[in-house]
Protein backbone atom coordinates (compact mmCIF):
# COMPACT_ATOMS: atom_id res chain seq x y z
CA UNK A 1 0.00 0.00 0.00
CA UNK A 2 1.51 2.96 -1.00
CA UNK A 3 0.05 6.38 0.88
CA UNK A 4 0.87 9.99 0.65
CA UNK A 5 0.21 13.07 2.87
CA UNK A 6 0.55 16.65 1.59
CA UNK A 7 -0.65 19.91 3.27
CA UNK A 8 -0.64 20.85 6.77
CA UNK A 9 -3.28 20.90 9.71
CA UNK A 10 -3.48 22.34 12.92
CA UNK A 11 -1.29 20.59 15.59
CA UNK A 12 -4.16 17.88 17.03
CA UNK A 13 -3.40 16.51 19.92
CA UNK A 14 -1.50 12.62 18.89
CA UNK A 15 -5.01 10.60 18.96
CA UNK A 16 -6.65 12.63 16.64
CA UNK A 17 -7.60 11.79 13.56
CA UNK A 18 -5.99 12.79 9.89
CA UNK A 19 -7.42 12.39 6.67
CA UNK A 20 -4.38 9.65 6.31
CA UNK A 21 -5.19 7.53 9.37
CA UNK A 22 -8.86 8.09 8.12
CA UNK A 23 -8.62 6.47 4.85
CA UNK A 24 -6.31 3.71 6.33
CA UNK A 25 -8.68 3.26 8.67
CA UNK A 26 -11.41 2.64 5.37
CA UNK A 27 -9.42 0.68 3.79
CA UNK A 28 -8.94 -2.49 6.62
CA UNK A 29 -11.96 -4.05 5.36
CA UNK A 30 -11.37 -3.35 1.80
CA UNK A 31 -7.46 -3.54 1.28
CA UNK A 32 -7.65 -3.27 -2.61
CA UNK A 33 -9.98 0.05 -2.51
CA UNK A 34 -8.04 2.92 -4.35
CA UNK A 35 -8.73 6.19 -2.09
CA UNK A 36 -8.01 9.24 -2.91
CA UNK A 37 -8.56 12.53 -0.79
CA UNK A 38 -7.44 16.28 -2.13
CA UNK A 39 -7.77 19.72 -1.14
CA UNK A 40 -9.99 21.91 -2.90
CA UNK A 41 -8.38 24.78 -2.66
CA UNK A 42 -4.92 23.55 -3.88
CA UNK A 43 -5.42 20.41 -5.52
CA UNK A 44 -3.04 19.14 -3.55
CA UNK A 45 -3.32 15.67 -2.04
CA UNK A 46 -4.35 14.75 1.22
CA UNK A 47 -4.16 11.21 1.45
CA UNK A 48 -4.56 8.00 -0.19
CA UNK A 49 -4.27 4.43 -0.04
CA UNK A 50 -2.89 2.14 -2.72
CA UNK A 51 -1.73 5.49 -4.64
CA UNK A 52 -0.06 4.16 -7.65
CA UNK A 53 -2.77 1.86 -8.23
CA UNK A 54 -5.18 4.82 -8.20
CA UNK A 55 -2.58 6.11 -10.69
CA UNK A 56 -2.31 3.22 -13.17
CA UNK A 57 -5.99 1.93 -12.97
CA UNK A 58 -8.07 2.84 -15.80
CA UNK A 59 -11.90 1.92 -15.37
CA UNK A 60 -15.47 3.27 -16.85
CA UNK A 61 -16.63 5.38 -14.41
CA UNK A 62 -20.22 4.39 -14.57
CA UNK A 63 -22.46 7.88 -13.52
CA UNK A 64 -19.92 9.76 -11.74
CA UNK A 65 -20.33 10.84 -14.98
CA UNK A 66 -23.33 12.73 -14.87
CA UNK A 67 -22.97 15.62 -12.45
CA UNK A 68 -19.59 16.91 -14.74
CA UNK A 69 -21.49 16.58 -17.76
CA UNK A 70 -24.49 18.09 -16.59
CA UNK A 71 -23.05 20.83 -14.81
CA UNK A 72 -21.45 21.88 -18.43
CA UNK A 73 -24.48 21.56 -20.17
CA UNK A 74 -26.69 23.78 -18.20
CA UNK A 75 -23.86 26.19 -17.52
CA UNK A 76 -23.42 26.29 -21.75
CA UNK A 77 -27.36 26.71 -21.85
CA UNK A 78 -27.29 23.62 -23.91
CA UNK A 79 -30.14 21.92 -21.25
CA UNK A 80 -33.38 22.82 -19.86
CA UNK A 81 -32.94 21.29 -16.55
CA UNK A 82 -37.22 21.89 -16.18
CA UNK A 83 -37.19 19.27 -18.47
CA UNK A 84 -38.68 16.45 -17.69
CA UNK A 85 -38.22 12.60 -18.97
CA UNK A 86 -40.47 10.13 -18.35
CA UNK A 87 -38.66 6.60 -17.20
CA UNK A 88 -39.81 2.93 -16.80
CA UNK A 89 -37.22 1.84 -15.31
CA UNK A 90 -36.75 -0.36 -18.05
CA UNK A 91 -33.64 0.59 -20.12
CA UNK A 92 -31.68 -1.43 -23.21
CA UNK A 93 -29.00 0.71 -25.24
CA UNK A 94 -27.02 -1.54 -27.82
CA UNK A 95 -27.64 -5.04 -26.01
CA UNK A 96 -26.98 -3.93 -23.01
CA UNK A 97 -29.12 -3.54 -20.04
CA UNK A 98 -29.27 -0.45 -17.97
CA UNK A 99 -32.42 -0.62 -15.78
CA UNK A 100 -32.73 1.89 -13.08
CA UNK A 101 -33.21 1.47 -9.60
CA UNK A 102 -34.58 4.22 -8.33
CA UNK A 103 -37.94 4.27 -7.29
CA UNK A 104 -41.02 4.19 -9.55
CA UNK A 105 -41.77 8.35 -9.90
CA UNK A 106 -43.58 10.79 -12.20
CA UNK A 107 -41.30 12.18 -15.32
CA UNK A 108 -37.90 13.55 -13.94
CA UNK A 109 -36.02 17.20 -13.92
CA UNK A 110 -32.71 17.49 -14.13
CA UNK A 111 -32.06 17.78 -9.86
CA UNK A 112 -34.12 14.71 -9.48
CA UNK A 113 -32.11 12.79 -12.19
CA UNK A 114 -28.85 13.59 -10.55
CA UNK A 115 -30.72 12.56 -7.22
CA UNK A 116 -31.75 9.01 -8.30
CA UNK A 117 -29.18 8.46 -11.06
CA UNK A 118 -32.00 8.26 -13.95
CA UNK A 119 -30.17 5.91 -16.61
CA UNK A 120 -32.98 6.45 -19.09
CA UNK A 121 -32.99 10.66 -18.47
CA UNK A 122 -29.25 10.69 -19.03
CA UNK A 123 -29.50 8.41 -21.74
CA UNK A 124 -31.15 10.96 -23.35
CA UNK A 125 -29.49 13.69 -23.21
CA UNK A 126 -26.19 11.72 -24.24
CA UNK A 127 -28.20 10.80 -27.47
CA UNK A 128 -28.33 14.69 -27.68
CA UNK A 129 -24.80 15.62 -28.10
CA UNK A 130 -22.72 16.49 -31.12
CA UNK A 131 -19.73 14.79 -32.31
CA UNK A 132 -17.26 15.25 -29.63
CA UNK A 133 -19.02 17.59 -27.50
CA UNK A 134 -18.29 15.36 -24.54
CA UNK A 135 -14.76 15.26 -25.17
CA UNK A 136 -15.36 19.26 -25.39
CA UNK A 137 -17.37 19.10 -21.76
CA UNK A 138 -14.83 16.80 -20.13
CA UNK A 139 -11.83 18.09 -21.03
CA UNK A 140 -11.54 21.28 -18.81
CA UNK A 141 -12.14 19.57 -15.73
CA UNK A 142 -8.96 17.62 -16.82
CA UNK A 143 -10.86 13.92 -16.22
CA UNK A 144 -9.07 13.33 -19.83
CA UNK A 145 -5.56 14.19 -18.82
CA UNK A 146 -2.85 13.21 -16.01
CA UNK A 147 -2.99 14.95 -12.83
CA UNK A 148 0.65 15.10 -11.86
CA UNK A 149 -0.58 13.89 -8.45
CA UNK A 150 1.76 10.62 -8.71
CA UNK A 151 4.54 8.81 -11.01
CA UNK A 152 4.17 6.46 -13.85
CA UNK A 153 0.25 7.75 -14.31
CA UNK A 154 -2.05 6.46 -16.98
CA UNK A 155 -3.86 8.69 -19.45
CA UNK A 156 -7.96 8.58 -19.95
CA UNK A 157 -9.02 7.02 -22.83
CA UNK A 158 -12.47 8.22 -24.52
CA UNK A 159 -13.67 6.92 -28.06
CA UNK A 160 -15.54 10.02 -29.36
CA UNK A 161 -19.02 8.45 -30.13
CA UNK A 162 -20.26 7.91 -33.49
CA UNK A 163 -23.73 7.01 -32.83
CA UNK A 164 -26.48 7.87 -30.53
CA UNK A 165 -26.56 4.67 -29.00
CA UNK A 166 -22.61 5.01 -28.39
CA UNK A 167 -22.97 8.92 -27.25
CA UNK A 168 -25.45 7.81 -24.32
CA UNK A 169 -23.47 4.69 -23.54
CA UNK A 170 -20.62 7.05 -22.77
CA UNK A 171 -22.68 9.25 -20.96
CA UNK A 172 -23.73 6.73 -18.29
CA UNK A 173 -20.09 5.72 -18.13
CA UNK A 174 -20.06 2.35 -18.93
CA UNK A 175 -18.71 2.06 -22.91
CA UNK A 176 -16.23 4.21 -24.43
CA UNK A 177 -14.56 6.00 -21.47
CA UNK A 178 -11.92 4.59 -18.74
CA UNK A 179 -10.43 7.26 -16.48
CA UNK A 180 -8.07 6.84 -13.34
CA UNK A 181 -9.08 7.58 -9.59
CA UNK A 182 -6.67 10.43 -9.87
CA UNK A 183 -8.82 11.54 -12.85
CA UNK A 184 -11.20 11.64 -11.29
CA UNK A 185 -10.61 13.05 -8.26
CA UNK A 186 -8.89 16.47 -10.08
CA UNK A 187 -12.28 16.86 -11.99
CA UNK A 188 -14.56 16.24 -9.10
CA UNK A 189 -12.15 19.36 -7.38
CA UNK A 190 -12.86 21.29 -10.99
CA UNK A 191 -16.63 20.59 -10.04
CA UNK A 192 -16.17 21.79 -6.72
CA UNK A 193 -14.57 25.25 -7.58
CA UNK A 194 -16.94 26.00 -10.25
CA UNK A 195 -19.77 25.56 -7.65
CA UNK A 196 -18.07 28.09 -4.94
CA UNK A 197 -17.36 30.48 -8.29
CA UNK A 198 -20.46 30.21 -9.65
CA UNK A 199 -23.19 29.70 -6.65
CA UNK A 200 -26.08 31.79 -7.63
CA UNK A 201 -25.85 30.10 -11.74
CA UNK A 202 -28.53 27.57 -12.48
CA UNK A 203 -25.91 25.18 -13.24
CA UNK A 204 -24.34 25.63 -9.72
CA UNK A 205 -27.56 25.32 -7.89
CA UNK A 206 -28.85 22.40 -9.64
CA UNK A 207 -25.76 20.31 -9.58
CA UNK A 208 -24.90 21.05 -6.08
CA UNK A 209 -28.52 20.26 -4.99
CA UNK A 210 -28.69 16.87 -6.72
CA UNK A 211 -25.67 16.14 -5.20
CA UNK A 212 -26.58 16.68 -1.71
CA UNK A 213 -30.23 14.56 -2.48
CA UNK A 214 -28.06 11.66 -3.92
CA UNK A 215 -25.48 11.46 -0.46
CA UNK A 216 -28.61 12.49 1.82
CA UNK A 217 -31.24 10.17 0.60
CA UNK A 218 -30.92 9.37 -3.35
CA UNK A 219 -28.53 6.69 -4.57
CA UNK A 220 -25.56 7.32 -2.56
CA UNK A 221 -27.20 7.87 0.30
CA UNK A 222 -25.24 5.22 2.29
CA UNK A 223 -22.31 8.00 1.90
CA UNK A 224 -23.91 10.19 4.84
CA UNK A 225 -23.58 7.45 7.56
CA UNK A 226 -20.02 8.49 8.48
CA UNK A 227 -22.34 11.52 10.44
CA UNK A 228 -20.62 14.11 7.58
CA UNK A 229 -22.76 16.38 5.35
CA UNK A 230 -21.40 15.24 1.95
CA UNK A 231 -22.74 16.16 -1.63
CA UNK A 232 -21.48 12.92 -3.90
CA UNK A 233 -21.96 10.38 -6.86
CA UNK A 234 -22.11 7.03 -7.18
CA UNK A 235 -20.81 4.75 -10.21
CA UNK A 236 -20.97 1.17 -11.12
CA UNK A 237 -19.69 -0.51 -14.44
CA UNK A 238 -18.51 -3.60 -16.10
CA UNK A 239 -16.37 -4.70 -19.19
CA UNK A 240 -19.88 -6.23 -20.15
CA UNK A 241 -22.90 -8.65 -20.03
CA UNK A 242 -21.28 -11.63 -17.63
CA UNK A 243 -18.57 -9.31 -16.38
CA UNK A 244 -17.62 -8.38 -12.33
CA UNK A 245 -19.02 -5.01 -11.49
CA UNK A 246 -16.52 -1.94 -9.78
CA UNK A 247 -18.01 0.79 -8.10
CA UNK A 248 -17.26 4.35 -7.35
CA UNK A 249 -18.17 6.93 -4.98
CA UNK A 250 -16.41 10.65 -5.91
CA UNK A 251 -17.74 13.58 -3.10
CA UNK A 252 -17.89 17.33 -2.00
CA UNK A 253 -17.29 17.55 1.54
CA UNK A 254 -18.66 18.97 3.51
CA UNK A 255 -22.08 19.51 1.45
CA UNK A 256 -22.44 23.18 0.76
CA UNK A 257 -19.05 24.46 1.70
CA UNK A 258 -16.79 21.86 0.38
CA UNK A 259 -12.74 21.75 0.99
CA UNK A 260 -11.93 18.20 0.37
CA UNK A 261 -12.72 16.01 -2.51
CA UNK A 262 -13.15 11.88 -1.52
CA UNK A 263 -12.87 9.76 -4.63
CA UNK A 264 -13.30 5.63 -3.48
CA UNK A 265 -12.68 3.13 -6.15
CA UNK A 266 -13.28 -0.70 -5.63
CA UNK A 267 -11.85 -3.08 -8.59
CA UNK A 268 -14.92 -5.60 -7.58
CA UNK A 269 -18.19 -4.07 -6.07
CA UNK A 270 -21.15 -1.37 -6.69
CA UNK A 271 -21.14 2.16 -5.79
CA UNK A 272 -23.05 1.73 -3.03
CA UNK A 273 -20.39 -0.26 -1.46
CA UNK A 274 -17.79 2.49 -2.32
CA UNK A 275 -19.99 5.29 -0.53
CA UNK A 276 -20.01 3.05 2.52
CA UNK A 277 -16.14 2.97 2.23
CA UNK A 278 -16.42 6.58 2.00
CA UNK A 279 -19.02 6.76 4.78
CA UNK A 280 -16.27 4.82 6.82
CA UNK A 281 -13.91 7.62 5.92
CA UNK A 282 -15.70 10.38 6.94
CA UNK A 283 -16.43 8.70 10.12
CA UNK A 284 -13.08 9.21 11.08
CA UNK A 285 -11.42 12.27 9.60
CA UNK A 286 -10.79 15.59 10.70
CA UNK A 287 -14.44 16.86 10.19
CA UNK A 288 -15.99 14.43 12.21
CA UNK A 289 -13.36 15.17 14.94
CA UNK A 290 -14.57 19.03 13.90
CA UNK A 291 -18.58 18.65 14.61
CA UNK A 292 -20.10 20.45 17.83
Amino acid sequence: MAAVVAGSWPCWPQSAPTWQSAAAHAARVTPKARIVVLDVRSGHLLASVNLDEAARTLAAPGSTLKPLVLYGLIADGRLDPSRRIACTRRLRIAGRSLNCSHPASDPMDARQALTWSCNTYFAVVGASLGPGELRRLLGPGGLLSQTGLAANEAIAELRDARTPDEASLALLGVDGIRVTPLELAMAYRWLAVQLAAHPASNAAQIVAAGLSDSASFGIAASASLGGVAVAGKTGTANRGAGTPSHGWFAGLVPAGRPSVVVVVYLPAGHGANAAGVAADLLAHSPLRRMRP
